[in-house]
């Protein structure tokens, strides 16, 4: 059995935070939005390691894809998470189309500093 510990936090970086969800409306994203309401978790998904800069992409999950998180959050995040750092996600407010596309998600993230084991 192995234990391991997440990577630490860059330091100044909170273990849970409050982020609107971006690009919602790219790729017909905006059309999963109504099976989402309050409450309901959402999966982070760091993109690959080998993009200049790896996004977070927010999922459903069922694997659809709504969008992203803000750029000065991945910019430290990705890199986290790639390192083997996890985060769970809940979405806090889901607001309709006379909303700007980037205020619609409102998600809750907490990451993970707890040791995993395999």
């Amino acid at each position: 059995m192995n234990h391991r510990a997440p990577p630490p936090l860059p330091p100044e970086q909170p273990p849970s935070f409050r982020a609107t969800v971006h690009g919602t409306v790219f790729a017909e994203r905006s059309s999963h939005l109504c099976r989402l309401h309050a409450g309901d978790e959402v999966l982070l998904i760091p993109g690959p390691p080998l993009d200049d800069d790896p996004g977070i992409w927010v999922h459903l999950p069922e694997g659809d894809v709504i969008g992203h998180l803000p750029p000065e959050i991945e910019y430290w995040l990705a890199p986290w998470m790639l390192r083997g750092g996890s985060a769970r996600a809940r979405a806090v407010r889901v607001s309709g189309a006379d909303t700007p596309s980037w205020r619609r998600v409102l998600i809750e993230v907490e990451l993970n500093d707890r040791q995993v084991t395999d």
